[in-house]
């Protein structure tokens, strides 16, 4: 079996570096300009900012309906708001400061020092993460899932494929969840099913709830501090997308398994690449299954619920941000060692692997900030943004919001770290939502819609190692997962057009 992937592009880190280097090019050649930028000073009052200095105005909502910012007050009031926004109709050209080799240079390191709480959580979580997954906890918890409902798959298809998408959703899962497949594998294919079907379970259930990403660090959390607003903003709508196409992927996996068990021949895998046997039957034996979900078990997976529980809880009602998270994620690896009865050498040796793991992510973040930093001191960030509203503002929000997201969609494909993505884009997209009246959370929305949807198919993402581990052609992946792409695109599109009107 063949299968092609795209191995031309540059990575990630050196597509951030490119972007500043394009981002202090352009400082040459466009005209500098600055919006004045408001700010709110506590609950005091208003701090205008503009090139001839502060202005401090009324904390009351008449202030911001008299400067054409159609945001409610209580959005300053709760945090929502965290950033300075860009007052409308108040740019102005200024006098051009072109970015050289020494700003470029020193873009990555302000980059990194601007977003190095960011960048510590994110350490954390991957240290976290490793910590966990060395316990084996969620593996075992799996296996003893498949086989207590051993001839009972229709209702395993359904929680499991809950249980990869709320992974998805909660932190992002990618290619570890490939250590899933020898277990369930042989399971759906003794049931009568074909290799479609755990593939869809797993790769698929996780790249449905990255999607949603209701409490994902890397996407959604990231995305909203980039474009200035609580990432608690459009947790609600993201939760209930999460349901809606959790139990869609569901529906539509049980559908397709009912075919291929009534007729093998409706088998998509039988039709695009012959006769397939588990690559994995000769490796698991009904001895291997059997396996116990003893107290240890049950509490790391408990601790692992309550971790990312206890985050929403932390900052929905006692205002936690990066300091407190990282501390909380720190503190579950801890509790997480000691119940696992891990040696000290080895908990040292997990977390500061994890972290490592993860360094090229925080590293894209801290690229990606430099990127916006060239471009402010530049005095062209404002600039480019005028443009674009110009650009745009004849478009409904509504005409504005879906070719956002079909931008994020095919744009996935070049820049494939999502946390990239979004303090790449983020900061004058986000602008931008304010100038159009478009709710951030939305901006925020189509980000996660569109490179969500194409993280199912990219031939840049993580498809294909779980292709090859399951030894199924792209080409079958496309042909079953096609129609349901359609679906997301269509249930996205109404989330969106719902959101922007509320």
């Amino acid at each position: 079996m063949k299968i092609i992937r795209l191995k031309s592009l540059p990575t990630p880190l050196t597509l951030m570096m490119l972007a500043i280097i394009l981002a202090a090019i352009t400082t040459w050649l466009l005209p500098a300009g600055q919006y004045s930028k408001l700010s709110a000073d506590g609950n005091k009052g208003f701090v205008i900012s503009s090139a001839s200095g502060t202005v401090t105005l009324p904390f009351r909502q008449r202030t911001l309906d008299s400067l054409s910012i159609k945001i409610l007050l209580q959005k300053f009031i709760n945090g929502d708001i965290r950033k300075p926004i860009s007052v409308p109709n108040t740019y102005q050209k200024l006098g051009n400061r072109p970015q050289g080799i020494v700003q470029i240079l020193q873009a990555p390191v302000k980059g990194i020092i601007d977003s190095i709480d960011i960048v510590l959580f994110i350490l954390f979580i991957g240290g976290f993460m490793s910590v966990f997954n060395k316990t084996g906890a969620m593996f075992r918890g799996v296996k003893y899932l498949a086989q207590r409902m051993n001839g009972k798959e229709r209702l395993l298809i359904v929680i499991l494929v809950f249980i990869f998408s709320f992974l998805g959703g909660s932190y992002g899962m990618d290619v570890e969840s490939i250590v899933f497949y020898p277990v369930l594998v042989p399971l759906f294919m003794a049931a009568a099913y074909d290799v479609m079907v755990p593939l869809a379970i797993v790769f698929g259930g996780a790249a449905t709830g990255f999607i949603a990403s209701f409490t994902n660090p890397f996407s959604a959390i990231i995305a909203s501090n980039a474009a200035g607003i609580n990432w608690i903003n459009g947790l609600y709508e993201r939760l209930l997308f999460f349901g809606i196409a959790t139990t869609l992927l569901a529906w539509y996996i049980l559908r397709y398994a009912a075919k291929v068990k009534k007729d093998p021949l409706n088998s998509i895998v039988y039709k695009t690449d012959g006769i397939t046997k588990s690559p994995f039957e000769m490796q698991v034996d009904a001895g291997e299954m059997l396996v116990k979900l003893g107290t240890k078990t049950k509490l790391l997976l408990l601790i692992f619920m309550l971790t990312f529980t206890s985050m929403i809880v932390g900052i929905v009602f006692f205002n936690w941000w990066t300091t407190e998270m990282s501390a909380l994620f720190f503190a579950s690896s801890i509790l997480v060692a000691i119940i696992d009865r891990m040696k000290e050498k080895t908990f040292v040796m997990e977390f500061v692997k994890g972290a490592e793991n993860l360094l090229s992510v925080a590293l894209i973040v801290g690229l990606a900030r430099g990127v916006t930093i060239v471009l402010n001191a530049g005095l062209v960030g404002d600039s480019i943004l005028f443009y674009a509203s110009n650009l745009v503002q004849h478009f409904s929000p509504v005409i504005f919001i879906l070719l956002l997201m079909l931008f994020y969609f095919f744009f996935a494909i070049l820049v494939s770290s999502s946390s990239g993505m979004a303090v790449l884009t983020m900061p004058i997209i986000g602008a931008l939502a304010i100038i159009m009246n478009i709710p951030g959370r939305e901006i925020v929305n189509s980000y996660l819609f569109g490179i969500g949807i194409m993280f199912l198919i990219s031939p840049t993402g993580s498809v294909f190692p779980a292709l090859l581990m399951v030894q199924v052609s792209y080409k079958a992946w496309l042909k079953f997962i096609t129609p349901f792409i359609i679906v997301l695109f269509i249930l996205s599109a109404l989330f969106l057009i719902t959101g922007i009107n509320f």
